[in-house]
């Protein structure tokens, strides 16, 4: 049996009596026609069950109505909620969302944004989780159309969008200053990410604004891991745990401490207390529930998209940075500090 040939834009034109080119342009929403032309028109779509092209269409408007979204792990909670909230605001949009992984490491981020700006996607959200480079920044802004979302790449002339950490930092240090903890310890990131620094400029601001000179901070930096939270842990307790409060800075640090804390017999909040950051995982089921300064993660990507779209790349961005509140949610993990 032969194959049906499908129905053209041309077999359109041709059955309501007017060019390709009207056809085309009335389709792509570009063209005002006299109400009985476009009857026709519709007419015989209708008669000849035309199913337009969408590929054809977008290629005709110079646009590929998709956006690129490159993140360091999906397997992460925080970034896999983080794909979700854009692919959301994509769906309600009509867009579509090419997803690129790079496992964290600098040589995958330039290789996907060369491809990605080969492959002409209306734009690209783009989120690290390590200390930038300049050569990453170079080519952010050769790229152009980019948000950077999360983490900052310095040097990127680029929209950027992240949480407030430094009041993250703020609500975590009067928390624990409201239970009477003088010697805390923050354990971040990498020194050089923004979100480090901030939230433990934020922590000690607070924290000194309410202890003064009684205040004793110390502070351990190496990876969002749950890896490096078990090694900050265990350094914890070889150095005869020098604080009654520990600020976990993120989801997989406090979990990796809580782990090792929880085998040598350390009890949370009796024997020291304990607050997290991003309240991605289930911390409410710990026990005790633990204590976290929330991001606003579907918020933050529902933004990222919109900002890319809604900014006028015809000009010169000027690099804002916009910032979205955090929230501290109380649970059971903070108490006061144990009797000496």
């Amino acid at each position: 049996m032969a194959q049906t040939r499908a129905t053209s834009l041309k077999d359109v034109a041709q059955a309501a009596g007017v060019s390709v080119a009207t056809v085309s342009r009335l389709l792509n929403g570009t063209l005002d026609l006299p109400a009985d032309t476009k009857a026709r028109i519709d007419k015989a779509i209708r008669d000849l069950n035309y199913v337009p092209n969408p590929h054809a269409r977008r290629l005709s408007r110079g646009r590929s109505d998709t956006i690129g979204l490159v993140v360091p792990d999906i397997a992460n909670p925080f970034f896999g909620m983080l794909v979700a909230a854009v692919e959301e605001e994509a769906d309600r949009r009509g867009l579509a969302v090419s997803l690129f992984a790079t496992l964290n490491r600098p040589g995958r981020e330039l290789s996907y944004l060369r491809l990605l700006a080969r492959n002409h996607v209306d734009g690209l959200v783009f989120i690290t989780n390590h200390p930038d480079t300049e050569e990453l920044a170079d080519l952010i802004n050769a790229t152009g159309k980019v948000v950077v979302v999360d983490e900052d790449v310095q040097g990127a002339t680029v929209p950027k969008l992240f949480c407030d950490n430094v009041q993250g930092g703020r609500l975590a240090g009067e928390h624990f200053a409201d239970h009477g903890h003088a010697r805390v310890l923050y354990v971040g990131g990498p020194e050089q990410m923004i979100s480090t620094e901030r939230r433990f400029t934020g922590f000690r601001q607070a924290l000194s604004a309410r202890l003064g000179e009684h205040l004793m901070l110390t502070r351990y930096c190496g990876d969002y891991t749950v890896e490096f939270g078990r090694a900050a842990a265990r350094r914890f307790l070889d150095e005869g745990r020098p604080a009654t409060a520990i600020f976990a800075s993120s989801d997989e640090i406090a979990i990796g401490m809580i782990e090792v804390l929880r085998t040598e017999g350390v009890r949370i909040p009796e024997d020291v207390s304990m607050i997290g950051f991003d309240d991605v995982g289930p911390l409410h089921l710990f026990a005790p529930p633990l204590t976290a300064i929330r991001q606003p993660v579907r918020a933050i990507g529902s933004r990222a998209l919109s900002l890319l779209l809604e900014t006028n790349w015809d000009e010169s961005p000027s690099a804002p940075e916009e910032l979205i509140p955090v929230e501290i949610v109380v649970r059971s993990s903070v108490a006061p500090p144990p009797n000496p």
